[in-house]
Formats: C-alpha cells, structure tokens, sequence
C-alpha cells in the first residue's frame, strides 16, 4: 500500500526567499499537521452541501485528518471548525477566508473543492498545479474550455482528482451500469435520462447591504462584477439552497447540476466516459425578462447522437432522475434517489440473472471513500477530472444548442462544433480579474 507522507516544509524559507519574513511563527500559522501516513486535508468552500455532505463523510474516514478550512462567510467558517473540534476533541484546525493561503501550505496534501460552480476550475487548478490531490463538488465547470484546461493539467501534474458525484455509487445505478457494458440488453440503441424539474424565475436584483461576516468581492472572484443581493449569493446565516444555483453567471442551472450526475452514468454505460456525442440539438424555457434575478433553464430537452448510432434524449422530468437503457434485447430502467423498487426491466431475467465468469466489474466505492483510497493506494478513481469533464460538457452541449436553436455537429476529439461558429463562441466564458 502506497502511502501519502505528510511532511512540513518550512514556511519561512519561502518568505525570506521572496525578501519577506512572516509576522507570527510557521506553527502557529499552519495549525494541526497530520500524522505521518494520514492524508492532511483543506475543505475550501463551506455551504449547505459541506457541512450537511461532505464534511461528516470526510472526518468519519480513516487515513485522513481535516487541518484546514476556508470560507469567504465567517458565519459558515466558525460553524464548520466547531464540527471539526468537537470531533478530533481540540482546538487545532486552522481557519482562512484567502484559498490561496490554503493552496501554498507545503504540508496540505489534498483539497476538497465545495465552493461555488464559479469557483470550480480556478481553486482546482491552483491547487493541481501546487500539488495537491482534489476532490471537486459537480458540475466541474461553468464552460468546456475550462474544463479541457483543468483536465490536461491534472493529467500534467500527476495528482489525484476526483469529480464528487455519488450517483455511481449508488446501488442501482452501478448495476444498471455494470448489466449494459457486460451486453445485457444487447447493443445499446437509446438512453433516456430524466431529471428533477428545474427553478422557475425569481430572486430580486435589488443592492443590499452586504453582511458583516461576508467578503463579498472574493466570493465573486471570477464572476462579472455586480451589486450584492442576498437571492445572487446565499441567505445570511443559514445553510438552506443558494441563488447562485440560478444564476447563469455562477451556474448554468439543473441542466448542468443535476445534469453531471445522470450523463455520467449514460456515458459509462455507453463506454464513451472520455469521448462523447457528435450531434445534439434542444429547446428549453428560460425565465421571461423581467420575471427576476434568476435566470437559468427553467426546463428542457436535449437529443445527442453517437458515431455508432446510439441517441440519448436528456430532459426535465416531474417523475425526478432516472435512466432507461434501450438496447436490442431489452431494457433496463432506473430510479435514482426515490423510495420503492428501484429497477425495472423488459424482463426480469435480465435483473437477475448472474453474471458470467470473467465478467467486467465497474468499480463501486462511497464517493469521498474513493478518493481516499485512490491517494492512499496509489489506484484510478471512479471519475476523474477527465471522465467528469466529458459528463459536464454534455450540458453544456445541450445548453448551447438550446441558445443557438439548432442541430449542432460536434468533435469530440477536438471538442469543437464543426457547423456554427458562433456556438464555438459559448465554449469560454468571461473571467473578471486574474484567477486563471
């Protein structure tokens, strides 16, 4: 078993090196160090999904030890330390409202990346480049370029990177998986994918105070400047659902959130998690002008096509999220996150019976489990930053194609339409400042 040892490089080196000296002594600053052996990790990003997810999942695994937090609220900062000190029974784990003072600790060796979809690909990057192994919240991105760049990059610097999905880890969904790429259902003909129904318009645009415990201009970071509304970023002091999720400059919307979740378990069962389509078309609704802050898809359909003549219909469905696997020998569907049976089939001997000897076994591990297991064991994880890249795009697709209103070719190789020039426009998006 390959092993992370968590060694401490002297902070003060690098300061005298750059001609300055630290104002309080390196100990003081870093905090609690891990063991040796045992994985030092930061979460950066501290919202409902952290401290209600993902933290109680991480201090519960062994070989890893929580030493850092960062958050641009106060108010979340000071509630996700008191979970961690009253776990580990002290006062250790240090606090920061700058993620690049978290990225520059020498002794942190993985992040777990919960902060909002705008801040995904440049905390990811910084920390990749520096080192770390990352787990990232989905959607990866707010545009396929970046999640090209950040992919190579993990490739270029060898870390760890986990996309943090858990709908593969889910029960049902791994069978679903593991019954079509072993030809259960013959041939894979179609693939329906389903999704919780979307927001509708809302929120106000109105200026508000900002509050006291938030650094608002951090927390904007790389999104366009605008004034502080409590509906554009997240209710004060509170860990119910934010306004970023509805708002295209810092999300795109279900279509990308709920979105990464089914498309990745559609691409696996396809066997095309590093590729992808080469057609897709949509239409959806967007809230009218007027109607509110919020302004994402309030519902949609997309239609993509494979090179081997596979199709995938993707849409907003009142029925929640769900997969149907078409194939030349019948069908599989099912249920993600509802209560009852969770799997149906054409027939049911295509559930039930056994697998043969020498079958292909998909991987099916808890989500932050894997990530801990692929450091610790030196293995690949269920999804990574590339396979995760492929899912997110798949959104993305669908939601440029709803904008420009039309059948879009597509090259998965060099991730370019090749018949609109204007919908290869839509694969960046504007940075403000320089966080990338």
């Amino acid at each position: 078993m390959k092993h992370i040892l968590s060694t401490r490089r002297t902070f003060m080196k690098s300061c005298i090196a750059a001609g300055a000296m630290p104002f309080i002594a390196p100990s003081a600053l870093w905090g609690q160090t891990a063991p040796s052996g045992t994985i030092a990790l930061a979460m950066i990003g501290l919202g409902r999904q952290a401290i209600q997810i993902n933290l109680p999942a991480l201090l519960g695994l062994p070989g890893v030890r929580i030493v850092a937090l960062c958050d641009v609220d106060g108010w979340r900062l000071e509630k996700a330390k008191a979970e961690v000190d009253r776990y580990y029974g002290n006062n250790d784990c240090a606090v920061y409202r700058d993620w690049r003072e978290v990225v520059a600790r020498d002794d942190i060796d993985a992040v777990m990346n919960s902060t909002p979809d705008h801040w995904h690909v440049p905390i990811s990057l910084a920390a990749v480049k520096a080192g770390k192994h990352v787990s990232c919240e989905k959607p990866l991105t707010l545009s396929i370029a970046e999640g090209r760049r950040l992919a190579d990059a993990v490739k270029e610097h060898g870390v760890v990177f986990r996309t943090d999905t858990e709908c593969r880890s889910h029960a049902d969904m791994h069978k679903i998986a593991e019954l079509v790429r072993n030809g259960r259902v013959g041939k894979v003909i179609h693939i329906d994918v389903g999704v919780p129904e979307a927001d509708g318009p809302g929120g106000s645009a109105a200026p508000m105070p900002v509050p006291e415990e938030l650094d608002y201009d951090m927390w904007l970071g790389p999104a366009p400047e605008k004034p502080y509304t409590v509906d554009r970023v997240h209710p004060a002091k509170s860990l119910k659902r934010p306004g970023w999720m509805r708002c295209r400059e810092t999300c795109e919307g279900i279509i990308t959130n709920w979105g990464t979740h089914m498309l990745d378990l559609a691409q696996l069962c396809l066997d095309t998690e590093r590729t992808g389509p080469v057609e897709v078309e949509g239409a959806g609704v967007f809230p009218e002008p007027g109607s509110g802050l919020w302004n994402v898809l309030s519902s949609f359909e997309a239609h993509f096509r494979y090179a081997d003549g596979a199709t995938l219909r993707y849409h907003t469905d009142p029925a929640g999220a769900y997969i149907k696997v078409t194939g030349e020998e019948g069908w599989i569907h099912g249920d993600w996150l509802r209560p009852g049976p969770g799997l149906a089939a054409s027939d049911a001997v295509l559930l039930e019976a056994p697998l043969k000897a020498g079958a292909l076994s998909i991987p099916r591990r808890a989500d932050k489990e894997d990530f801990v297991n692929a450091i610790l064991n030196d293995v690949p994880v269920m999804i990574d930053a590339e396979i995760g890249h492929r899912a997110c795009s798949m959104g993305q697709m669908a939601h440029i194609a709803i904008q420009r209103g039309g059948k879009l070719t597509w090259d998965p190789d060099k991730e370019r339409f090749t018949n609109d020039e204007e919908a290869n426009t839509l694969l960046t998006r504007p940075i403000r400042g320089q966080w990338m």
